[in-house]
């Protein structure tokens, strides 16, 4: 395969990437509380980094982010909001996973994204939030604790979660398309994890989103 040609099918695969996260966005989005929503792009974007590296999913998310405007009323700074929000989920999570291509890496990958986009979207809404929703400051932050924090932990969390389950048949199809990278040799490929792992990964991933749900029951 040439060089031409392994690119040509890397800026395909992250076209449909970019049209896919778009699309979930579109049709998952779910409110939660006040005007936070949940919607499970993140999934799609950090599914890419984890194929192309962490650089795709910064690609991804400024992409959709710009996109997402056509359909957003928080102008542009719910689009720098919602562009930051996936970098600091699935850049982090794409980076840490690219050091240790395995089921142990993708899984310490994907807390480190979570915690990083709590982190990142606490500080980001008390100081952004009063400028584009027009809440007083001390409103705002009087929120970050019981639901700016856990909101984002929570949907952290579910995007983390199914991410984990969706992994192995998305890059499956992709790869059967050749638009995805073969498994590296050296490595325990997350994509190709055996019947015991899988098990194992649908079961967490399934406690994990149950609690998230629970969590938003008994919370808002």
């Amino acid at each position: 395969m040439t060089e031409t040609t392994t690119k040509t099918r890397r800026l395909v695969s992250l076209g449909m990437l970019c049209a896919l996260a778009y699309l979930v966005m579109l049709v998952g989005r779910i409110p939660l509380v006040i005007f936070l929503k949940y919607d499970p792009k993140d999934v799609i974007i950090v599914i890419g980094g984890f194929l192309f590296g962490p650089s795709a999913s910064l690609v991804i998310s400024l992409v959709v982010a710009v996109i997402e405007l056509s359909v957003s009323d928080t102008g542009i700074i719910g689009c720098i909001m919602n562009a930051v929000s996936s970098c600091a989920f699935a850049c982090t999570a794409a980076w840490v996973y690219s050091r240790n291509r395995t089921l142990k890496g993708a899984v310490t990958g994907l807390i480190a994204g979570v915690l990083t986009v709590t982190a990142v979207m606490l500080a980001w809404n008390y100081f952004l939030t009063p400028i584009y929703m027009g809440y007083p400051r001390e409103t705002v932050a009087a929120m970050l604790l019981p639901i700016f924090l856990p909101f984002n932990l929570i949907k952290g969390s579910i995007n983390a979660a199914i991410t984990m389950l969706l992994y192995k048949p998305v890059v499956g199809a992709l790869r059967a398309a050749k638009l995805a990278p073969a498994a590296d040799l050296g490595s325990v490929d997350l994509g190709s994890a055996g019947m015991m792992t899988s098990r194992t990964v649908v079961l967490g991933a399934a406690v994990v989103i149950a609690i998230c749900v629970a969590a938003c029951i008994i919370l808002w």
